[in-house]
């Protein structure tokens, strides 16, 4: 693995476009659980009762009871972790341009990211239905079910739910993205999930180098990527940080 981190953080200096694609991956260790696999939140809820847009509109309060209120808690306690913040670390060194991520839980602009695409958008924010307005998931009253706006219309999640498309601009920016990087940093996703699993494919096939930071092998193993950094996304990044410093400061004496 230490070969593998010098490796990924020479890649990192030497390249002029880095792009980040992320997943659920690097949010559990904050503490927010997947929605796919073990210990996932599809685990204990069925997602077409609770995370269809047909569902919402036709009981918004099930469904704000049974899983927005609980994602509600998590994001309060949810703090970015080591691997969060190696990526905005990067970002503020000029070589990581653009994050595309999967998540909808805000911690990467918590961490300091600013280019930061949210391919299903985000739990963090919520908008009214019926005026528009906006207003952070944190702090909104959940007393009465669903919440509602100073208007009276229901607040809704900015996340994209099942039945929803992926918003086109954010498609868009992510492919172009993907097709001007010449490294793409996979991090914590298990890359199945379309359309965003597409975008390192997209990168390899533009000229890109992929490497991924994942705990185990994924179907880009082998095939799209040239490396797989094996472990926890935190502690990976914070020993790839660690080294492009070390690298970066080498160059500098």
């Amino acid at each position: 693995m230490e070969d593998f981190i010098k490796k990924t953080a020479e890649y990192i200096v030497s390249s002029k476009h880095v792009v980040a694609l992320t997943g659920a991956g690097i949010s559990v260790e904050s503490g927010i659980p997947p929605f796919r696999g073990k210990g996932g939140l599809w685990e204990k809820f069925d997602p077409m009762e609770v995370a269809h847009i047909d569902s919402f509109m036709n009981n918004p309060e099930k469904v704000w009871r049974l899983l927005i209120s609980e994602m509600k808690e998590l994001l309060v306690s949810a703090k970015p972790n080591a691997a969060h913040l190696g990526l905005a670390r990067l970002e503020e060194l000029g070589l990581l341009k653009t994050v595309i991520t999967q998540n909808i839980d805000g911690l990467h602009q918590m961490a300091g990211n600013k280019d930061v695409i949210e391919f299903h958008g985000s739990f963090a924010w919520l908008r009214c239905l019926d005026c528009g307005s906006r207003e952070q998931t944190v702090e909104v009253d959940l007393s009465h079910m669903p919440p509602r706006c100073d208007c009276g219309g229901i607040y809704r999640p900015e996340c994209v739910f099942f039945g929803e498309t992926i918003p086109m601009q954010d498609l868009d920016r992510s492919q172009i993205a993907a097709s001007t990087c010449d490294l793409m940093l996979v991090v914590g996703t298990s890359a199945i999930v379309q359309p965003a699993a597409f975008m390192p494919v997209i990168a390899k096939q533009s000229g890109a180098t992929v490497i991924e930071i994942n705990p185990e092998p994924t179907p880009l193993t082998g095939t799209t990527s040239t490396l797989l950094v094996q472990g926890k996304a935190g502690k990976a990044m914070r020993k790839i940080t660690a080294e492009v410093g070390r690298i970066i400061a080498e160059k500098q004496r």
